[in-house]
């Protein structure tokens, strides 16, 4: 395992969830996977196995859904170790990583939640996110970003020493929460026991009647439990793939990228 996982206080196994169930419906063409559209002559989801590989996981579970029969076929090619949970209904965040909780019932360690369509993140960024996890000792550590226009995004409500209190999603946050500039970028690294612990606690009582994985915020709250959040130092990163626009912005940030001599 890498040197980086290793805290004076917290040697811990890294088990890393991708969520790959979506459709691309939003991209016009709902009969792929999202993570299968190409980014630089390649379905996405390749660039977040890649760093689920680099960072040195343990495991690598990716949850699949929507055409998941592409979606397996070409993961096992590039990396034949991961493994697959399947999502028959797309009922959230939350419902996607209980799919994995049989498979990690031996599993002793931290579990790490990327999203297949946030294609741009460092193995750097990730690094410092695990650490931060584990220099603060929380139960969850959530990377964040300040933007201008937060519209859409889940706003972290922090509470006066600075802690995170909870996670809102847009479409149930007040109006006074829809002021904050501080979002969710979607990744997450999580103490495993206490993870499945709260997925037994959260209800689809929302807008959307899903079961929102940062629902799992309140419960750790609501017990005590210490939250960490990390700003990411660039907005850039965190970009999740919605539109055929926002994947012509990934190409363009990898391509910039490339020709400054971007390293991760």
């Amino acid at each position: 395992m890498p040197e980086f996982f290793y805290h004076s206080k917290h040697p811990r196994n890294l088990a890393t969830v991708i969520l790959a169930a979506g459709k691309g419906t939003r991209m016009k063409r709902p009969d792929i996977a999202k993570v299968m559209f190409h980014l630089n002559g390649e379905p996405m989801i390749k660039n977040v196995v890649n760093l689920a590989v680099k960072i040195g996981s343990d495991r690598i579970i990716v949850v699949v859904g929507h055409y998941r029969d592409a979606v397996m076929d070409y993961v096992k090619k590039i990396a034949p170790s991961v493994e697959f949970a399947i999502q028959e209904e797309q009922l959230g965040t939350g419902h996607a990583v209980m799919q994995t909780e049989k498979m990690l019932e031996n599993f002793n360690g931290d579990v790490l939640v990327l999203s297949g369509d946030v294609p741009l993140l460092t193995v750097k960024t990730i690094k410092k996110l695990l650490n931060y996890h584990f220099e603060t000792d929380a139960v969850a550590t959530v990377l964040t970003a300040e933007v201008d226009d937060p519209t859409g995004y889940g706003r972290i409500i922090r509470n006066p020493d600075g802690s995170v209190d909870r996670i809102v999603e847009h479409k149930d946050a007040t109006e006074d929460e829809r002021k904050i500039k501080e979002i969710n970028s979607g990744i997450y690294v999580f103490k495993k026991e206490p993870l499945f612990e709260a997925l037994k606690h959260i209800t689809p009582n929302n807008v959307q009647g899903e079961y929102y994985l940062t629902d799992v915020f309140f419960y750790f709250s609501h017990h005590g439990m210490k939250i960490s959040a990390l700003k990411a130092e660039s907005w850039d990163e965190i970009h999740g793939i919605n539109t055929i626009e926002q994947l012509e912005k990934a190409r363009e940030i990898l391509e910039r990228r490339k020709q400054l001599g971007f390293e991760e």
